[in-house]
Formats: structure tokens, sequence, C-alpha cells
């Protein structure tokens, strides 16, 4: 099992979230997170006043898939979040190790 969590703009989560229903991926976790990368925010005017805007907001999204799902899923997301532009974002893949389905008690990919 592989863990997917993408760093993507806030409006491109339906169009993440419809790509990866089209491969049939039900469950995703989704967090509103700020935070910036090699845009290093910027600076805006309020009332008057020069303000810098270090972290930027941004939406995580978390998945959890069998590996034979990884490769598309991961495919999806990319082309669904890219606009072309800085701060598009990132994709991180890691393993895991075990998942267990709370109301059953199943494991591993039965579980996911």
């Amino acid at each position: 099992m592989k863990k997917i969590e993408a760093i993507i703009k806030p409006f491109k989560l339906e169009e993440v979230k419809d790509a990866l229903a089209d491969l049939g991926i039900e469950g995703m976790t989704v967090s509103e997170v700020k935070g910036f990368g090699r845009q290093k925010g910027h600076t805006e005017i309020y009332r008057g006043s020069e303000y810098t805007v270090d972290f930027l907001p941004k939406i995580k999204i978390e998945v959890v898939l069998t590996d034979d799902l990884v490769e598309g899923a991961t495919a999806a997301i990319l082309k669904a979040a890219k606009t072309g532009k800085i701060g598009d974002g990132k994709i991180f893949i890691s393993t895991v190790l075990e998942a267990v389905r709370i109301r059953t008690e199943e494991t591993g990919d039965k579980a996911v």
C-alpha cells in the first residue's frame, strides 16, 4: 500500500477529486493548510500598509491506495492540478506498512 499526499491550489480541489473518482478511488482526506515553496509568499497592501503574506492557502489531499492504483492516481492528480504556474504544489508518495478498518477490523488492502 502507498499513501499519496498532494499539496495543491485550493481552486483545483474539485478537478482533482473528479479525476480520482473517475479512477474508482472512493475515499480521501482533505485538509486546508498553509505553506510556501520557492515562491516564498508575496506582498499585499491593506489599508495603505504593505505586509508580507508568507504562508499561502493550499489544500492537502491524502489517499491510501493499493500499489496497482498509485501510478494512475499520481498521473490523474498531476494532470488535474497543473496550471503551469509557480505554486502548483507537490505530490509525495510513501509506503504504508499497515491499515486497519476500525468498524470491521479488516487489515491490509481490504481495509483500504
